[in-house]
């Protein structure tokens, strides 16, 4: 029941974890870099789309682009549509007309006017201070905009370049439209779309928006992808004008000293021109590849409830299938919100990873605390029936499997009983009879355990010890005549303690024997004993019976085994109660090269 409730509870937390900081995005800077990764991979750009760049030589050549005159624009212009069936489609100038200059200027707006296919940029003035619109959206008011000088204002078409930065100060979002005094203003790349749609008759796509009237770009192009040739190639005749035969060009600054780069997602460490980033909104209007934010409360009640279902499975799955069931979560969800940003809309990335991932963590802890409680349990258990040495053993191979139901093994078998324990028991005080008993099958069991041996009962002042089980044993036959050799040894050196405090002396009759038998878990659902059972170990019960004090009884098969090891004595023939022939029997007077 406990179980229940807590699992119910983490799972609870879980959902709400997952539903809060996706609907919070709390984490948005670290979800703009997981954003960036996966929707702004670079999908090829357009060979008609080129960049006419006003660059480190051709500063060198003419100067402060400030300090220029306009003639060298007239000209520029006068050399792209020299011939009607070569020129571009539309030329755009990503460069602030504002002011006078020179006479350049007029003869800049006449070619201008002269060609239908030419756009300059203005400049949309915002509030530093947001405002709330009628739906509670924030926004920050547009309150002036710089237009180009009042001649070329009336010969072309214009657009703004305003490009939003992130709370990052990464250009992710564009502004399609704004509204200044009464008048709507569509961004540079949308008017240049307009005319390059008007020039070849192509019906223009829908630009999606969200609620504060922005859309985020799908770039293209990485830094320097876009076709790049420098203004004054163009200028002295090096790059023939028929290179830009229906092309869509862009002009403007490609030097860094000009300040006119950006931060963008797919820019890595290095910035991007404002004339690359607005060739890159162009290519999204021409492929309809812009997305919104999408919903994040449909996002969320989603990946909540996924997060939960994910987190009871990694509480009951094994380890490789909770990671192979993360692994594939993850990837299924990435594919996903790549499809949906591919069609159109933006959702948040690393919530539901992020969550799923520290509940894998935490179900694999909750595991491995289990396991080391079930661990500790086995071996506490193990503890009081195998030799430390044994357990230690256990601890550190992890093997505690145990074949339910028994298995056959060969194994010897120790069977010690107290000589004269009942009369003793009638003479004494109970507190000293216990007392004595307690000394006795301390003995014993240290004597096991000191060879390595498994502790397998106690009943009343007799002890059960099997060698090689449950797990396996070098040697142990051997250790199982060490271990009786001990206790009969042992027994002597304790007698006369007892003798001395209590008038009465006890000592051990032992009985040893080696074959197979079945070894497993004996009893019933509620109440079950790990021992064995069989011929050789009724076998060795009866060679305990007929041990005198002091004896350490073995049988023929035992003898053989050990025959050069040990010193014995003929004890003879004993019968086996059922059986029509009995077990010849050695008693064991010393080991050899054992003190």
């Amino acid at each position: 029941m406990r179980k229940g409730i807590l699992l119910a509870a983490e799972t609870l937390i879980v959902g709400m974890l997952v539903f809060i900081l996706t609907i919070t995005n709390l984490f948005s800077t670290l979800d703009y870099i997981a954003r960036d990764e996966l929707y702004q991979t670079p999908r090829g750009i357009r060979s008609d789309i080129k960049i006419i760049g006003i660059d480190s030589r051709t500063l060198e050549e003419y100067g402060p682009v400030q300090t220029w005159s306009r003639n060298i624009y007239a000209d520029l212009l006068d050399k792209l549509n020299v011939d009607e069936n070569t020129k571009p489609y539309v030329i755009g100038f990503d460069i602030f007309f504002s002011g006078h200059v020179d006479e350049g200027d007029e003869r800049f707006a006449e070619a201008a006017g002269k060609f239908d296919n030419v756009v300059v940029v203005s400049k949309l003035l915002y509030s530093k201070k947001w405002e709330t619109d009628q739906n509670g959206i924030m926004y920050y008011p547009v309150e002036g905009i710089v237009l180009p000088y009042e001649s070329l204002l009336n010969t072309t078409s214009i657009g703004y370049s305003n490009v939003a930065q992130d709370s990052d100060g990464i250009v992710r979002r564009i502004i399609p439209a704004e509204t200044y005094d009464g008048k709507e203003y569509l961004t540079f790349s949308r008017v240049m779309y307009n005319i390059y749609c008007d020039q070849t008759g192509t019906v223009p796509n829908d630009v999606p928006t969200d609620a504060t009237g922005r859309t985020l770009i799908n770039y293209s192009g990485n830094p320097g992808d876009y076709e790049y040739l420098s203004l004054l190639d163009v200028m002295n005749g090096t790059i023939d004008p028929r290179v830009f035969s229906d092309s869509i060009v862009f002009v403007g600054a490609y030097d860094p000293d000009m300040q006119d780069v950006f931060n963008v997602p797919n820019g890595q460490s290095e910035q991007m021109y404002g004339v690359e980033i607005h060739a890159n909104i162009f290519q999204s209007y021409m492929q309809d590849r812009f997305a919104i934010n999408g919903n994040p409360y449909i996002l969320a009640l989603i990946t909540s409830v996924l997060a939960m279902l994910m987190h009871v499975l990694f509480r009951r799955l094994r380890i490789w299938q909770s990671v192979i069931l993360l692994v594939a979560s993850i990837g299924v969800e990435i594919a996903v919100l790549i499809w949906n940003n591919n069609n159109g809309f933006s959702y948040s990335v690393i919530y539901f990873p992020i969550v799923i991932t520290l509940s894998f963590f935490y179900s694999l802890g909750i595991h491995y605390l289990i396991e080391s409680r079930k661990k500790k349990r086995v071996l506490n258990a193990f503890q009081k029936y195998v030799a430390p040495q044994i357990v230690e053993e256990i601890a550190k191979k992890g093997d505690f499997e145990i074949k339910l139901g028994g298995e056959n093994r060969d194994i010897a078998v120790l069977f010690v009983d107290i000589r004269g324990f009942t009369t003793m028991s009638e003479a004494l005080e109970p507190e000293q009879v216990v007392e004595i008993l307690n000394e006795y099958l301390s003995l014993t069991t240290k004597s096991i355990f000191d060879n390595s041996g498994t502790l397998d009962k106690f009943v009343g002042d007799a002890t059960m010890a099997v060698f090689n089980s449950p797990f396996d044993l070098e040697d142990y036959e051997y250790k199982a005549v060490c271990a009786a050799m001990d206790i009969v040894k042992g027994g002597e050196a304790i007698e006369d303690k007892f003798l001395k405090r209590f008038g009465r002396s006890v000592g051990f009759g032992v009985g040893v024997n080696v074959g197979p038998a079945v070894v497993g878990n004996v009893g019933c659902e509620f109440r079950m004993d790990f021992t064995a059972i069989g011929d050789t170990v009724n076998t060795a019960a009866r060679l305990e019976a007929n041990a005198k004090k002091g004896q350490v009884l073995i049988s023929d098969v035992l003898y053989e085994r050990l025959k050069d090891r040990i010193e014995v004595a003929e004890v003879g023939e004993i019968p086996l109660k059922g059986k029509t022939k009995g077990v010849f029997v050695y008693e064991v007077k010393k080991i050899i090269g054992r003190e």
